[in-house]
């Protein structure tokens, strides 16, 4: 097999290994899936402070970000009257600014409100796709849950951190808090004085330092399980991160036809275009999570057009009849190592 390295470029070299140190694992659940933290420190290091810090950030997250709890800050605000205002904590509103960055220069191919469409397609909290007796929203469903949707009816006020809701707005953050969870770590590691480690949350990652021996953490791009290619992709992840979005991770089938857990907030329809996988490295996870969806709603003539022009470091993997389609973004290109 064949072997792509991409280095990302930093602005001041890692800091020097650490004579006699050692890299520590812990892991644990979170946001229905799992993480796992590498650390460069002394063997004597002791790790269950550093768990419980890293268990803090969690389920600080899932406290004001989930709509699987139905007392999270996100929930409440899902549930409240037309007209009213709702002042939000520093975490919430920061994730929520960045989640309207990115529906506008999306065109709103990625929208925080489309998560009535999330849960008419049964990828929500309730209802589920893969639960017996579920099916396919009727027209008339999928009308009256994209009527509720749209980013732009949002008002938020910086001072003092509160957002306006305006009737009917169901805020999903799914495509987005996974990889502020993962930032969200990495800043809490680096106040307890930890700075080397490999974060990561279902999948998005993000690196900082170096291992004890001097070398990068290298990760592998994540594929598709069922795409075999000749090239595997390895990254260097010197204060980088990456996210993945696929229509292989969460689907079901209807009728000969794959309906994807990636839903155009346009059309209020699973992503049609054929891409398997979208995989964004970006200095920010939260930035990276992001913008693998809105990419991969997109499409690839549509989503690279606009990460050329972002300064996106993207991958599109398309299927077709002969197999997968890679097409990477300029900015990524320029990453490749000789």
């Amino acid at each position: 097999m064949t072997r792509r390295t991409l280095v990302p470029r930093i602005s001041t070299p890692p800091q020097p290994p650490r004579l006699g140190g050692g890299v520590h694992a812990l892991h644990g659940d979170t946001m229905g899936t799992t993480w796992s933290v590498k650390l460069a420190a002394e063997p004597a290091c002791e790790l269950k402070p550093l768990q419980q810090a890293i268990e803090e950030e969690l389920a600080l997250v899932i406290a004001q970000m989930s709509t699987w709890e139905a007392e999270s800050h996100l929930s409440r605000f899902n549930r409240a009257p037309a007209g009213s205002w709702h002042t939000l904590q520093e975490e919430f509103f920061t994730v929520l600014n960045c989640a309207l960055q990115v529906a506008r220069d999306s065109g709103g191919a990625y929208d925080p409100t489309a998560g009535t469409l999330v849960n008419a397609w049964g990828f929500g909290p309730t209802r589920r796709y893969n639960e017996p007796g579920f099916a396919a929203p009727t027209p008339e469903e999928l009308h009256a849950a994209q009527a509720c949707c749209g980013w732009q009816r949002i008002v938020v006020d910086a001072v003092p951190r509160r957002a306006f809701q305006a009737g009917g707005l169901y805020v999903d953050f799914s495509a987005i808090a996974k990889g502020f969870a993962v930032d969200q770590v990495a800043r809490r590691l680096r106040r307890i004085g930890i700075d080397s480690f490999l974060v990561e949350i279902g999948g998005e990652l993000r690196g900082e330092g170096t291992k004890p021996d001097g070398q990068p953490w290298w990760v592998t791009l994540e594929l598709p399980g069922d795409m075999h290619v000749g090239i595997e992709t390895i990254v260097a992840l010197y204060d980088w991160s990456i996210a993945t979005s696929g229509d292989y991770r969460r689907y079901f089938e209807a009728d000969g036809t794959r309906h994807s857990h990636t839903i155009d907030p346009r059309t209020g329809q699973p992503i049609r275009n054929n891409l398997a996988s979208v995989t964004v490295l970006h200095r920010d996870c939260m930035l990276a999570d992001a913008w693998s969806t809105a990419l991969g709603v997109m499409g690839v003539e549509e989503g690279l057009a606009l990460a050329n022009r972002l300064g996106l470091c993207a991958l599109m993997l398309q299927r077709g009849e002969d197999g997968f389609q890679e097409y990477l973004s300029t900015p990524l290109q320029a990453l490749l190592e000789e």
